[in-house]
């Protein structure tokens, strides 16, 4: 499909969606989603490494795949995307097994993160069009090769305006839903001043093509408490207002409530307030060396 072409398609698709649903309706009560990124630091973790309880819906994360070049200096490459996690261990093949082996497997991949050879990975469109056509072809040819279920968006760096991301993001997640090359789609947001702004342009204009909001709740201060977790994240469902704010932490020693620190009583006063819409953690790679204590003490509240 040529770029006029595309660009026209994209317009009058997305004229008859907007007019015949409505922006995000209220989000349902507790689930049973677990959630975990996957692959970004090379640690050799696999999929059956991790434990899976049968009792909750799992998302196994793909983490990442960055338009940037694959060669030793990386440069971004405008919406053409290559697979950046850990191949080896989390290839095709692996990703078939394990989705045959556990019925409530879901695997999707994450664009953007942190770091590409360790320095930011920045989101630096050439222009809306073009970014969207390129990011379409090469998501397309990642998601039918790997199987995957759904699309993640983690970009945490912008050579950009809020504006341009949004529609960025808004028209690939369009095209991959109606078109049915992903069940599912969610952001990663944090609360940071060079970060949310984005996001929350996209969450106003694309709001009701957005499943979960895998909210970084580990991006707050070390020692948060119960009381300021719960503040926040009464802050963060205000500003993601009818959408599934996940609650989350790190195991790679990062911020936020920790779970020595109440991370599971707070998630039972969300769970007994029908508030509780997943769980989901950073990452697989950083919870292989203490056995995955904290995948099963989560999978366990969400099930019972």
């Amino acid at each position: 499909m040529n770029s006029t072409r595309l660009q026209l398609f994209l317009f009058l698709q997305m004229t008859l969606f907007f007019t015949t649903m409505s922006i995000a309706e209220a989000a349902p009560a507790n689930s049973k989603l677990f959630r975990e990124y996957i692959g970004a630091e090379g640690v050799g973790v696999t999929f059956s490494d991790v434990p899976i309880d049968s009792r909750v819906e799992f998302h196994f994360i793909l983490s990442f795949a960055i338009d940037y070049t694959t060669s030793s200096r990386p440069k971004p490459t405008n919406g053409n995307f290559n697979v950046f996690w850990d191949t080896e261990n989390l290839s095709p093949s692996h990703v078939s097994a394990i989705k045959a082996s556990h019925r409530n497997v879901k695997v999707a991949l994450s664009l953007g993160g942190d770091t590409v050879a360790g320095k930011p990975a920045n989101f630096t469109p050439t222009s809306i069009n073009s970014w969207v056509r390129n990011a379409i072809a090469s998501i397309v040819q990642i998601t039918k090769e790997y199987k995957l279920d759904g699309i993640d968006i983690d970009y945490e760096h912008f050579n950009t305006d809020p504006n341009t991301f949004a529609e960025c993001i808004g028209r690939l997640f369009f095209y991959l839903k109606q078109n049915k090359v992903v069940s599912f789609t969610s952001i990663a947001p944090y609360d940071d001043d060079s970060v949310q702004p984005y996001y929350l342009a996209l969450w106003r204009k694309y709001g009701n093509l957005i499943d979960y909001v895998n909210f970084q709740f580990y991006a707050y201060e070390k020692g948060t408490s119960i009381t300021q977790f719960m503040k926040y994240f009464g802050t963060q469902s205000s500003n993601y207002k009818g959408g599934k704010v996940l609650v989350s932490f790190g195991t790679d020693n990062s911020g936020g409530l920790s779970p020595e620190n109440g991370f599971f009583e707070a998630c039972a006063r969300l769970k007994n307030q029908g508030k509780l819409h997943g769980i989901f953690i950073w990452s697989a790679d950083d919870s292989k060396k203490a056995h995955f204590r904290y995948e099963k003490q989560s999978q366990s509240l969400l099930a019972t």
